[in-house]
């Protein structure tokens, strides 16, 4: 190949700099051409294809600084319809008429599934970022755990069963997103702020963190040492709840718990989802999980309890809701993320030229295994989070004594 493109959709994390740096770098080593795509999928549906060169003369430009966060080239949540074909014809003949030869989509599950049509008509690669860790498998055997759903309307929907794999980080096909410890980090120095607030004022605290529903970054979090974990992967009695937050309040006189954006309760519905709408990718926007746990402990524990403590007037006054939020994603990005998000960015360049007969293939890196590819599918991409044996062992994790 002499000449590829590369775009970043879906959300911004803090290592997509580092992953088209070192792109770009494995592309100079190669002698090939790397046009950058703005705005994501945007580009591909405009006429022009806005783009840059991001190596003019096999020289990345002065203006990629993989130690910044956000993207140089931009990004949109534009949604790739597989049933139009006529507009993806359209779109492989603007790609020709640059001489793009392959595509890199720097993305997360959202990506996958919009790159699908585009790998029937040209090489493409999936380089993972999300700072939710969910996209790829925790274990090889994973996808055989998915059962499709058949609805009324002829649409099918995967199912992930209970899971009978022992689980072990060796086995792990995706170890980590780049992008995801950038966030642990910002989300666990989090904890630790606010931890100084309730013990200040004898306070519950409730830190929502992002994730959807995926739990890692929760899990995460567990490093900023706060005294429960909530995931997603595992329904909240909320009425269970109470008595070891009661416990905890007597013994240190603070509480702060960590909270999952997407947790759900014993029905399955999601805390933070009080309306259904949702994103231009079709995810349901989340309005707080953090403010709705809220709301129910101060009507499960009560504004007496914490008058007798002398505490407070109120439930309401004793109990306080954070989100972590958009810093999150956002900022300078630490060496780890940096470090491999490059090294991803280099493999995909590389197999590029090796991946043409293959549909959607998704860079990986495994703890053991280093980087290797994997042919992925919408199904798999679904099912990226946090175990379900490993959720069960930290749906309430008590760290401090």
């Amino acid at each position: 190949m002499k000449r590829i493109g590369i775009l970043t959709a879906g959300g911004d994390t803090p290592a997509l700099n580092s992953t088209i740096h070192g792109a770009v770098v494995r592309a100079n080593q190669l002698k090939v051409e790397i046009f950058g795509l703005i705005k994501g999928f945007n580009s591909l549906f405009n006429p022009r294809v806005p783009h840059v060169h991001l190596n003019p003369l096999y020289q990345e430009i002065p203006e990629l600084d993989p130690t910044k966060g956000g993207t140089l080239i931009g990004s949109s949540r534009d949604f790739v319809d597989p049933n139009k074909k006529e507009e993806l014809d359209l779109v492989a003949t603007r790609l020709a008429k640059l001489a793009i030869e392959g595509l890199i989509c720097v993305g997360g599950d959202g990506t996958l599934n919009g790159l699908q049509p585009l790998a029937e008509r040209l090489p493409t690669v999936l380089a993972p970022k999300t700072i939710d860790n969910d996209l790829g498998l925790n274990y090889p055997s994973e996808p055989d755990e998915m059962v499709r759903v058949h609805h009324e309307d002829g649409r099918f929907t995967y199912k992930h069963t209970q899971s009978q794999a022992a689980f072990g980080l060796d086995q792990m096909v995706n170890y980590v997103t780049p992008g995801y410890a950038t966030a642990v980090y910002v989300s666990a120095s989090g904890v630790e702020q606010v931890r100084t607030t309730a013990e200040s004022h004898r306070r519950i605290g409730i830190i929502e963190v992002m994730g959807r529903h995926s739990g890692y970054i929760a899990l995460g979090s567990a490093y900023g040492q706060p005294d429960i974990v909530l995931v997603p992967e595992h329904p909240l009695d909320i009425e269970r709840l109470v008595e070891p937050v009661k416990h905890l309040y007597d013994l240190q006189k603070n509480v702060i718990i960590v909270c999952g954006e997407g947790v759900v309760d014993q029905q399955g519905r999601e805390l933070g989802a009080e309306s259904k709408s949702t994103d231009p990718a079709g995810n349901i926007a989340l309005s707080g999980a953090g403010e709705a746990l809220r709301n129910k402990l101060m009507h499960l524990i009560g504004d007496r309890y914490f008058q007798l403590y002398r505490r407070g007037n109120s439930a309401r006054e004793a109990m306080f809701s954070r989100k972590v939020g958009h810093t999150q994603r956002g900022g300078r990005p630490i060496l780890f993320d940096r470090f491999y998000a490059a090294q991803l960015g280099a493999k995909a360049v590389e197999l590029l030229p090796k991946v043409a007969t293959t549909p959607s293939p998704c860079c990986n890196t495994a703890a053991v295994k280093g980087f290797t590819w994997t042919a992925m599918t919408p199904a798999v991409s679904a099912i990226g989070g946090v175990s379900s044996m490993l959720a069960a062992c930290i749906h309430h994790v008590t760290i401090r004594g």
